[in-house]
């Protein structure tokens, strides 16, 4: 499922940057904005024609991205509730856990790959530290413009941190332990995991806060809500360092797993793939809209 998803990102990405002009007239403009419209959003959005009335969905403020991080901060606080008592008070997980991870292929009985359990509740306690913290900038830190997003990308991004959280919790089997004692074993990976996750999530943050200043008086007091050029930190190397720092913080998950998980290295892909695409679009909201924007300043990736 992830693979699929990181899919239809890439080929959205590839879509946007080569797809042709579409005709007037028939059934191409009308595709076109359709797509334009689900893939774009905040700044980013433009309309490029009137779409049918069948076709038009409500628009809901940019704001409401911080309901994505309340429902993360509720669903894997809630999870990692169930699965730190499983571990360590060696209860056993509720049914409706366990049907949900046959449902996606989690074989109770599969044996312990090492210090899977310990990682997982490591990572899994990650994700929600960094669900804690990105809802705490979008409620004192971020200062949010009139802009909107498509009702459909509101719906997958709730979706999406519940389908994150399950996954994590989907990499230990459902009966735990079986008994035996959890083992913390701090490895090499764990270490190195953490420390780029707190790198990560220092830079993201300075890079959020660069960018609510710009609206912001010496005092703190928000003075416009205009769209300016950000200078400082990876600004000076790429135009989004926070979407780039998102995927750093998923990389270095994948690390806390211990290198081999392959079903996280599929989010990591997902999370490139969108990240890129949005990533490119406010790159391109920069050049059209300010002439002496940075020409060595990259989309996305350093150097890339």
């Amino acid at each position: 499922a992830w693979s699929l998803l990181a899919a239809a990102f890439l080929v959205a990405l590839l879509l946007l940057r080569r797809a042709p002009a579409p005709r007037p007239g028939g059934v191409g403009p009308v595709i076109s904005c359709l797509f334009q419209d689900l893939i774009r959003y905040g700044k980013t959005k433009r309309g490029c024609g009137q779409l049918p009335g069948w076709l038009q969905l409500p628009q809901v403020p940019k704001r409401w991205f911080t309901h994505f991080y309340v429902v993360s901060v509720l669903w894997n606080g809630f999870l990692l509730i169930w699965l730190f008592r499983a571990e360590f008070l060696g209860e056993s997980l509720p049914s409706w856990i366990q049907d949900m991870h046959h449902a996606l292929g989690r074989d109770s009985q599969s044996e312990d790959m090492g210090n899977e359990h310990f990682s997982a509740l490591l990572v899994l306690l990650l994700l929600w530290l960094h669900s804690c913290r990105r809802l705490a900038e979008c409620l004192w830190t971020s200062v949010f413009s009139s802009g909107v997003i498509h009702i459909v990308q509101y719906c997958f991004g709730l979706g999406y941190y519940i389908a994150v959280g399950a996954t994590v919790l989907c990499q230990v089997p459902t009966n735990v332990r079986n008994g035996k004692e959890l083992s913390v074993q701090i490895c090499w990976y764990h270490i190195i995991g953490v420390m780029m996750y707190i790198w990560a999530s220092l830079h993201q943050h300075r890079c959020l806060a660069i960018l609510a200043n710009l609206r912001k008086s010496r005092s703190g007091k928000v003075v416009s809500l205009s769209h300016s050029v950000p200078f400082g930190d990876w600004f000076e190397s790429v135009s989004c360092p926070h979407y780039f720092a998102e995927l750093l913080v998923y990389v270095s998950m994948a690390i806390t797993l211990g290198i081999h998980n392959v079903t996280w290295w599929c989010v990591v892909m997902y999370v490139l793939f969108n990240q890129a695409l949005a990533a490119v679009l406010c790159h391109e909201f920069y050049q059209k809209n300010f002439s002496s924007y940075p020409k060595h300043r990259k989309a996305f990736i350093p150097l890339v």
